[in-house]
């Protein structure tokens, strides 16, 4: 009879679901969850439990051969550069190389742009020449350029093409602006090379430069070569 009886398959008790009205309040603590929490409480009390009676009872005048290699102060070890100055410099080179190829081929890319768009830059018979003081006015005074050549190709033009042509004008300024930090980021790793290099060089100061400048000027001395 008990063999049936487990043979018979028994009913699961589900918990009770957490009210709808009461869910902002976050997730509803089980009691399995609580036997949880519990049992790791308990076993964090014993553990100090133990640690403070070790200390109550530990004799400080008691001498261990552990005492002889302690270190009271810890100084973290120097990593040694596994890598020599010279191969330092050569993958200082190589991610310079990588700089110049992107630079270079974006600056390819600009060349086709220009030339898909030639037609467009040289539609208007009439030609105005502005003089700009930096890089954000020359970017405006080529949007404004730009929008006036729209005003007057926009009844011959389809609306499609004038879409196409304008993503192309922005892809253009964000392929320049592009080279230009590219360069930029090139000139900089150049100099460090340059910097790295075996030789007697010295910083000049501010009256000794003819034109001041932000950007730090170096002088090397001469060496005579053999």
């Amino acid at each position: 009879m008990r063999s049936l009886k487990n043979a018979i398959r028994s009913r699961l008790y589900r918990k009770r679901a957490r009210p709808h009205s009461r869910r902002h309040f976050g997730l509803f603590e089980k009691h399995r969850d609580y036997v949880k929490r519990a049992k790791a409480y308990h076993k964090k009390e014993a553990t100090l439990e133990k640690l403070e009676e070790k200390s109550a009872f530990r004799n400080r005048d008691e001498f261990y051969f552990k005492m002889i290699k302690a270190r009271t102060v810890h100084k973290p070890e120097r990593r040694v550069n596994k890598y020599t100055k010279e191969q330092l410099i050569l993958m200082k080179t190589q991610d310079a190389e990588y700089i110049l190829q992107k630079m270079q081929s974006e600056e390819r890319k600009i060349e086709k742009l220009t030339a898909t768009l030639h037609s467009f830059d040289n539609q208007p018979s009439n030609e105005h020449l502005y003089f700009a003081e930096d890089r954000e006015e020359t970017n405006e005074i080529q949007c404004r350029s730009s929008k006036g050549r729209w005003t007057a190709l926009s009844e011959t033009v389809p609306n499609s093409i004038k879409r196409k042509t304008a993503a192309s004008y922005k892809e253009l300024e964000a392929r320049r602006s592009r080279v230009w930090e590219l360069e930029k980021l090139y000139r900089d790793m150049r100099f460090q090379q340059e910097l790295r290099k075996m030789g007697r060089k010295r910083k000049r100061q501010e009256d000794e430069l003819s034109n001041p400048t932000s950007n730090p000027v170096y002088k090397w001395r001469a060496e005579r070569k053999r």
